[in-house]
């Protein structure tokens, strides 16, 4: 008779992975099936019992079909986990199970569905032990003394020499190994057709633009392609929740999504405020795409710095720059060469991809910073771009 019960279930199914997600909403599940479970188990009790009491070694056997398997207690030795960005509560279990920190992924998985706080889990390295039951493995990941802080900040706006020297100087990985790493951005996770521009222009790879600025979870034993691949990761992350490809291409006028990656890097470095990361944006795409400048170039003196640093020369302020760094047109970041630059001049934040995204609507070719805050005024002819400059001097911003 026992032959005749559904014994077909498996307490390590990793197959949960699409149904058990982290943040989903609680307390869907209902009482029903643990009915059914006791009901079994008594079933399965009587039926031992017509065999006698030697028979409670088979008893806990098939018991573990009926109750989710679980280890009883804090655990024994001590084991590292790491959680990835935007894991789901099944790729927790998952890697938990894997290091022998639970018996079963239900067992996490159903400690965490009875308890809301689950949600409050970070990605990052956990200090936990093995063979510990599923709530007390919960209640270890969400214990802050168990969450190995490794972090490190990448300031928006940073090119990605500046990036691979601080997290060098984190991680004691050296920068020829960032270097390397970065030079297949494909490999690194940047899909293929990001590298497509409607300007004629040659495409030029680059992992510039691509490496997000947050702050970044270090995991133990990290190479360089790991670290990297993570900011890529959350590049794309962050890029797709906005649309911004989409977007781009709908409402861009046909300018692809490199070239308003490019754009946005431009308004990280040029903007003194937020408020004006759109209209820097804007102003960039009238110079370049709209014939609304002379030259149809973007005379920025901070793609010029660009060229310095990435060339491994020093780099200047506006007033330092000699005429011919100015007027170099062979140099392909020139701010006098036709049309936009090869690539991004650094890594811009989600402000700026949201001004490149979505600029205000202007006219504006010319813009200067006017006080010690950082504001800038905008113009759309030379006429008003020379009373701006007034205004600037006066308040000592330029010479």
């Amino acid at each position: 008779m026992i032959d005749d019960l559904d014994l077909g279930y498996d307490e390590q199914d990793r197959g949960e992975k699409g149904r058990h997600r982290r943040g989903r909403k609680r307390g869907g599940r209902s009482g029903g099936g643990r009915g059914k479970t006791v009901l079994a188990l008594l079933l399965a009790l009587v039926l031992l019992g017509g065999i006698g009491g030697g028979a409670f070694y088979g008893f806990e056997r098939i018991q573990n079909y009926f109750v989710t398997p679980d280890y009883d207690g804090a655990g024994t030795e001590e084991v590292t986990v790491q959680i990835p960005q935007g894991a789901f509560l099944a790729d927790m279990a998952v890697a938990l199970y894997d290091a022998g920190v639970i018996k079963s992924t239900k067992a996490f998985i159903q400690a965490a569905e009875d308890n809301s706080r689950s949600r409050n889990i970070q990605p990052g390295t956990y200090k936990l032990r093995k063979e510990m039951s599923g709530a007390n493995a919960l209640a270890a990941m969400l214990d802050p003394q168990n969450r190995i802080i490794n972090g490190i900040t990448i300031p928006e706006g940073r090119t990605v020499k500046s990036i691979f020297k601080l997290l060098s100087e984190k991680t004691d990985i050296p920068v020829k190994e960032f270097e390397a790493a970065a030079k297949d951005p494909e490999k690194l996770g940047v899909p293929d057709w990001w590298f497509k521009r409607n300007d004629g222009k040659k495409v030029t790879k680059s992992i510039e633009g691509f490496l997000y600025p947050d702050t970044y979870e270090i995991p133990p034993d990290a190479t360089a392609e790991i670290i990297l691949g993570q900011m890529v990761d959350h590049f794309l992350t962050v890029t797709g929740e906005m649309e911004f490809a989409d977007r781009v291409q709908k409402e861009r006028g046909g300018i692809s999504p490199y070239e308003a990656l490019i754009v946005a890097s431009l308004a990280q470095a040029e903007a003194g405020t937020k408020k004006d990361l759109g209209k820097v944006a804007r102003v960039a795409y009238n110079r370049v795409y709209r014939g609304g400048f002379d030259c149809g170039c973007l005379e920025m003196d901070v793609t010029v710095n660009y060229y310095l640093e990435m060339t491994g020369q020093k780099t200047k302020t506006s007033a330092q720059m000699t005429q011919d760094e100015l007027l170099d047109t062979k140099n392909p970041y020139s701010r006098k060469l036709r049309g936009m630059i090869p690539t991004p001049i650094n890594n811009p934040g989600k402000d700026a991809l949201e001004g490149a995204m979505d600029p205000p609507n202007g006219d504006w070719v010319f813009f200067v910073a006017i006080d010690r805050e950082g504001n800038s005024a905008f113009a759309e002819t030379y006429a008003d771009h020379q009373k701006n400059e007034a205004k600037a001097r006066a308040a000592g911003i330029i010479g």
